[in-house]
């Protein structure tokens, strides 16, 4: 059968492993939080801010799937991206690194990696730092486009799109948008670093 998108979604809805439940939690408390937060801030009941809520729980989705086959102690899959950045990184230094340092110890750098996207990926449905997760993906992301930019079948812009995508959440963090960043911020008046994350 032919794949689609409502067989995957289904599919990964429904899929019997822990990550499911934890997903659903995420999912279900983000809608929560959106509800809450269009009931008590009047000035967050617009399209523009349902709509920024809708995507940034679309790309925290993203970010969330992507990390289900890099959860440790199973690093086959990111080993061979890793791999695939070695031998054909844009920049030497970085498929040198790759190649002399994280390969290496990927018992290190697997668990990270996997850690950072998860935790990108709950930052964004959840709308709780956003702009400071912004920043990791940014770098993550960067990292993939230059690192497998002449990989065979990859197109560098699928990264480059990554990229400004995650620019944008940290320029103009999105949950300032029926997030839990709004609440957070309202509250915190001073720590001025902190109020950056968000």
């Amino acid at each position: 059968m032919r794949p689609n998108p409502f067989d995957d979604a289904i599919a990964f809805l429904t899929r019997p492993a822990w990550t499911t439940p934890a997903f659903w939690l995420l999912l279900l408390a983000s809608i929560a939080i959106a509800l809450s937060a269009w009931r008590r801030a009047p000035g967050q009941r617009s399209l523009h801010d349902a709509a920024i809520w809708l995507l940034r729980v679309l790309v925290g989705i993203m970010w969330w799937q992507q990390s289900l086959w890099k959860i440790p102690p199973d690093e086959g899959g990111l080993i061979y991206w890793m791999k695939q950045e070695v031998a054909h990184a844009a920049v030497a230094l970085q498929a040198a690194f790759v190649a002399r340092i994280v390969l290496p110890h990927i018992a290190v750098f697997g668990p990270a990696v996997y850690a950072i996207e998860v935790g990108i990926g709950a930052s964004l449905m959840l709308g709780l730092f956003t702009r400071g997760f912004a920043v990791l993906g940014l770098a993550m992301a960067v990292n993939l486009w230059l690192g497998l930019y002449s990989a065979p079948g990859e197109w560098p812009w699928t990264y480059m799109f990554l990229v400004v995508l995650m620019a944008l959440f940290a320029l103009d963090p999105p949950g300032r948008c029926l997030g839990l960043d709004a609440a957070w911020r309202r509250r915190q008046r001073s720590g001025a670093r902190l109020r950056l994350l968000a």
